[in-house]
């Protein structure tokens, strides 16, 4: 296979818009509210990606984004340098320790975007496949978890008022642009919710379960993962209408949450394609 960086010289133009040089630039201080605050990701109703991976799973799913970053350094890099020629990308270069400012990251990824924040146009629908998130806290598992209903083809996840946030710089590195192919609602009733739903509901839980290999359900299917430690609230337990564990014969007790989704989603996908 060919490196696509072979196609472009190493003296390739960038076609610089501005260069910003100091930390006064009132854009650069609007784009470290975003990088520091889920107030100001909601109030500007915007999002700072980093890094080239997150830059082009936006660009795929949603078309280039409002505004490219990129540092002194990270310009030369040949993926960034590769993506922007092809592209015809118009950029905003920072000095780096502008950029390190920027960065959510020990190691700043060199490119960052600011992008509309998707907010879903209208409420979940209550027949199709869901992942329901009740007071996950971890955004590094929340991104897992949204990475995981995104590759079992799984539409949209729900979250509870008291979960991590979706958009968080951490949430969006560990869902590896999954984020960007799913309808994410968050400061969702999961009790009202799964009532109204038109399938199965079901919860991943120890107690009074049975084993996820001997459940039946039809689809659409809501599957409900509950926080770390405690699990879903019983109120969300309650509304659901199957419990379900994973079997385990080994010497543990429990799975992280976001193996646990997994299991669950795929087996649900291995028994649709049986």
């Amino acid at each position: 296979m060919t490196n696509p960086a072979s196609k472009v010289p190493e003296n390739a133009a960038v076609r610089r818009e501005k260069r910003i040089v100091s930390r006064e630039n009132p854009d650069f201080r609007a784009w470290k509210k975003l990088r520091d605050s889920s107030r100001a990701r909601r109030k500007q109703g915007r999002l700072l990606l980093e890094g080239i991976h997150l830059v082009m799973a936006w660009q795929a799913a949603w078309g280039m984004p409002e505004v490219i970053l990129v540092s002194e350094s990270g310009r030369a890099r040949p993926e960034i340098r590769v993506w922007i020629a092809q592209t015809g990308a118009r950029v905003t270069e920072l000095a780096d320790s502008l950029f390190r400012e920027l960065s959510a990251t020990e190691t700043p990824g060199g490119i960052l975007a600011v992008v509309t924040l998707p907010v879903p146009a209208s409420p979940p629908a209550a027949n199709r496949d869901s992942l329901l998130l009740d007071g996950v806290q971890d955004p590094g598992n929340l991104g897992t978890l949204l990475r995981s209903a995104a590759a079992a083809g799984v539409g949209q996840v729900l979250l509870s008022t008291d979960c991590a946030e979706a958009w968080s710089p951490k949430a969006l590195r560990a869902g590896q642009g999954a984020h960007f192919t799913l309808r994410v609602h968050e400061d969702v009733d999961l009790p009202c919710f799964l009532a109204a739903f038109q399938g199965d509901t079901l919860a991943a839980t120890l107690e009074d379960a049975v084993s996820l290999h001997a459940a039946t359900w039809r689809h659409p299917v809501a599957w409900v993962m509950g926080a770390e430690g405690q699990g879903a609230r019983p109120e969300t337990l309650a509304a659901c209408r199957q419990r379900v564990y994973i079997p385990m014969p080994g010497a543990v007790e429990s799975l992280n949450v976001g193996a646990a989704a997994a299991v669950c989603l795929f087996e649900m996908v291995r028994r649709r394609h049986a």
